[in-house]
């Protein structure tokens, strides 16, 4: 059973690897930070809130993206690093939550409409986000683990 840290862990792994724009035709477009808030849905039924903070950097002439999150709710914090790549509509790449050292990989897909990805390590996960107006609505479902959800809505800033 997953503490309640862990649990906010996974929340955060799981926003910073979908807060890419729906719209986007290139790492280099997402580069910037980001504000938004949003709910996480835990296991228990227990709902909520989330403020959020990233800085998007573009890496190897746009086809490489740095991600810092910041992330709280009430109860907790959390501090992630992810490194992605991009090679035309396919993604790679890792992640790390340096609070509580965790770790793992990401890959998914990339188009100017949709994003679709996959988290393996500590979770396992898989996101939709799209694009509407100036916002990113980001859907996340889990297996099982940490969550049974996370909407989240982030803005540039």
């Amino acid at each position: 059973m997953q503490s309640r840290a862990q649990k906010m862990i996974t929340t955060g792994l799981a926003i910073a690897f979908f807060a890419v724009p729906a719209h986007a035709t290139s790492f280099q477009d997402l580069t910037g930070t980001w504000r938004g808030v949003g709910r996480v849905q835990l296991l228990s039924g227990q709902s909520e809130a989330l403020s959020c903070k990233a800085y998007f950097t573009s890496k190897d002439a746009g086809a490489g993206l740095g991600i810092a999150l910041a992330c709280a709710s009430a109860s907790n914090k959390i501090d992630l690093r992810a490194g992605l790549s991009q090679a035309g509509q396919v993604i790679s790449g890792s992640w790390e939550e340096r609070s509580f050292n965790s770790t793992g990989s990401v890959s998914g897909t990339f188009s100017n409409e949709r994003i679709e990805l996959t988290i393996d390590g500590t979770i396992k996960a898989t996101m939709s986000i799209a694009l509407e107006g100036k916002s990113q609505l980001i859907s996340i479902a889990t297996d099982g683990q940490g969550f049974r959800s996370v909407d989240l809505e982030l803005e540039r800033s």
